[in-house]
């Protein structure tokens, strides 16, 4: 055995008399078929499929080079079995932490789940080795036929880092039930794992925008809704596909656009509300305002009209239920119609008639003696516009008509109101963020469009071409770049539909990594690391630094569900500490649901306007299905933290490290884990130094502790570069 082998047993047997928090106790899985051992070498007609350089040699573990994103692919053509999960041991340097990835894959166009292995599928063995065991419900929730595994190294891992597999193997089928438990195969425990949580008080953080708590305008519903003033809110958006098309001169006339039939329609039903009300009511609720202005050139001539009659353009595909004289503008044999002139239904908008609209309101505003409108935004998700509002604009987007439209109609804002924030281009999703609508159209492979902007990406090129006019004219169109997110994989959904079986609960929590992690590859058809929030950051610090970002629209689905729930907090917590501007969730969630009383975790967990704070202080959770968020006052007196128990198998006991933070003079805590009671105290145990925290957290729960401190003086606090 070699000095670098005996060197690596000796850090890991340190590793394991230390066990990790929540290091799963392991059930008896019984051998189904064994795939390797170190006594036999593969086994089964398994066969190595290569990769990165390893080796294996019978009478000892396979020893792979996981250096950068290393692994080991084994595979085996014809696998006829039904498994319950796969079983692996490993020995790795301590130092690695969670590092390993593992998902079976096969040659079809299936996207298998990436399962990142943590103390829930892990347990330690003597002599350093770990145990591992993942479902296969987590591997291949759809029971797709696949024809290999990887191992893999989820993150760049240094040069000449080895690890050792053995005793590889799938285990039998019927452990995979949940034994009525209803947890998926998850053994439900009863007794909490410790988990370590810091909070580090000696960075500075950074504020947070009360504009990343936004919601949408739902005007079909607004009068009855009143719950959305009851949430917290710190925005409301008026935005949306029907926004495009919104006439403010007749104040009630929207296009429902694809949406519904491309029919001019009055959503609110009320003939005297009007986007000045709106104003009104975020006023009067103390609420900020995001105001979407039209950029398409067209709105709703009337509150009447259709694109695509039947007296016209005969029968379509489907009719509206309510009128089956309107059609939806595709023919019986399922190919769009030609639409007629945009004056069917609307009259021209031009720049001129947003930079009316805002002078309108700003006139209002003096005379109300405060300003109404805190964010404009740009339109709405223009690369969809050939899709959605193809009854006015049939041709796609291209790059350079984008950038006129925000050049034109942004201009015309700032003309009328100099001090606005801006926000654009309010794009939908993943390939709008480096494409344009007619790359879509033609073809991402081709990407003409694209190709003819020197290959860039539509964003970042969007963003340094308005530098350029800034630089060349004066003239700052955009103050913050807006992009809508939703989650991509099977069975997301939005509002409140969405899978809620154990692994889509699971695959929903996790996808919020999308935002933010930039070691997570998402489980969709993207199969990218997204790292939202990290990439617009960097192309903005690359193009134009110092512009803000958005999230205009945003929903993690299954609001009613406590994963729903607990995927709203997730996103919300990291909106603040990534310091974005703002973000608008899609529309508001029901009342009393697990999205609701996430929402009110951060803005009222205690009926009486208790809130997380405004300054973000770094925070850290040493269990992958745990987060802690963390919020300080100014002066250091006052601590709000939001820790969330992700793991439905059982409860948690958080062991808060505020160390660095001073001493804790007053605790209490808010739990909630679901229901439509929402936030109830729940006991705290302070230890006798009173710089640690022992706090529980239920199964599946939010939980808010709010800390009166006596900060450490500044004297004493040494400052961490």
């Amino acid at each position: 055995m070699t000095g670098a082998v005996l060197a690596m047993l000796a850090v890991a047997c340190r590793r394991s008399e230390a066990r990790a928090p929540g290091a799963r106790p392991g059930p008896n899985h019984p051998t189904a078929e064994v795939v390797y051992s170190s006594a036999s070498g593969l086994q089964n007609g398994w066969q190595d499929y290569g990769w990165a350089p390893r080796t294996i040699k019978a009478g000892a573990p396979a020893s792979v080079d996981m250096s950068k994103h290393g692994g080991w692919i084994i595979g085996k053509p014809d696998i006829s079995t039904s498994f319950g999960g796969l079983t692996v041991k490993f020995l790795a340097p301590a130092e690695m932490g969670d590092f390993l990835e593992v998902r079976v894959d096969s040659t079809s166009t299936t996207v298998f789940p990436r399962v990142l292995v943590g103390p829930r599928h892990r347990r330690d063995l003597p002599n350093g080795w770990s145990e591992v065991w993942i479902s296969m419900q987590d591997l291949d929730p759809k029971h797709a036929p696949f024809d290999r595994f990887v191992l893999r190294a989820k993150e760049s891992l240094p040069k000449g880092t080895m690890v050792m597999f053995d005793d590889i193997a799938f285990t039998s089928e019927e452990v995979a039930g949940d034994g009525g438990t209803g947890s998926g195969g998850l053994v439900l425990r009863a007794a909490p794992v410790p988990v370590r949580m810091t909070v580090d008080c000696l960075m500075p953080g950074h504020p947070i925008s009360p504009l990343i708590y936004g919601i949408a305008f739902k005007p079909s519903h607004d009068a009855r809704d009143t719950h959305q003033w009851k949430m917290g809110a710190g925005a409301r958006r008026w935005g949306g596909n029907p926004a495009s098309r919104y006439n403010w001169m007749l104040g009630n006339a929207w296009n429902t656009a694809s949406d519904w039939f491309f029919r001019n329609v009055n959503y609110t039903g009320n003939p005297k509300y009007t986007y000045d009300l709106f104003l009104e009511d975020d006023i009067a609720h103390g609420v900020a305002t995001a105001l979407t202005v039209p950029s398409i050139g067209w709105v709703a001539k009337d509150t009447e009209s259709v694109s695509f009659p039947e007296a016209v353009f005969g029968p379509q595909q489907y009719m509206a239920p309510e009128n089956g004289k309107i059609g939806n503008g595709v023919g019986k044999d399922g190919k769009p119609l030609t639409p007629g002139p945009p004056s069917l239904t609307s009259i021209a908008a031009p720049p001129a008639f947003v930079e009316k609209w805002v002078r309108t309101i700003r006139d209002t505003d003096k005379r109300r003696g405060q300003r109404s409108v805190q964010q404009y935004i740009i339109d709405n998700e223009p690369a969809l516009w050939n899709s959605t509002h193809r009854d006015v604009h049939p041709d796609p987007v291209t790059y350079d008509e984008l950038l006129e439209r925000l050049i034109k109609y942004g201009g015309a804002v700032r003309r009328a109101d100099p001090e606005a924030v801006i926000a654009g281009p309010a794009e939908w999703g993943w390939p709008g963020y480096f494409f344009s609508a007619k790359d879509q159209a033609v073809g991402f492979a081709l990407r003409p469009d694209r190709l003819a902007h020197f290959n860039a990406p539509l964003l970042p090129w969007l963003i340094k071409e308005l530098r350029k006019h800034r630089e060349e004219t004066g003239e700052r169109i955009l103050d913050v770049v807006d992009v809508h997110y939703y989650p991509q994989h099977d069975g997301a959904g939005t509002a409140t539909s969405g899978k809620t079986d154990p692994y889509s609960a699971a695959l929903r929590i996790r996808s919020t990594r999308s935002l933010w992690d930039p070691g997570y590859v998402d489980e969709s058809w993207i199969d990218d690391t997204i790292r939202l929030l990290p990439r617009l950051k960097q192309w903005i610090n690359e193009n134009d630094p110092g512009l803000g970002i958005s999230i205009g629209e945003w929903n993690f689905g299954a609001e009613n569900h406590m994963s729903g729930g607990l995927a709203t907090a997730e996103a919300l917590g990291r909106f603040g500490t990534e310091g974005i501007t703002s973000a608008f969730y899609w529309d508001y969630p029901p009342d009393k649901s697990p999205a609701f009383w996430a929402f009110r975790a951060f803005r009222n967990f205690d009926g009486n306007g208790g809130r997380f704070l405004d300054r973000s202080i770094p925070a850290t959770a040493a269990y992958e299905l745990s987060t802690a968020f963390a919020s300080r006052s100014e002066s250091g007196d006052h601590l709000v933290l939001v820790l969330l128990n992700e793991d439905p198998s059982g409860p948690l006991l958080a062991q808060l490290d505020l160390a660095s933070c001073g001493t804790v003079v007053q605790s209490k805590a808010y739990a909630y884990a679901g229901g439509a009671e929402g936030f109830v105290p729940a006991e705290s145990d302070p230890h006798g130094n009173v710089k640690e925290l022992d706090q529980r957290l239920e199964t599946y729960s939010m939980t808010v502790l709010d800390l009166k401190m006596q900060p450490i003086p500044r004297g004493e606090a040494t400052k961490k570069p």
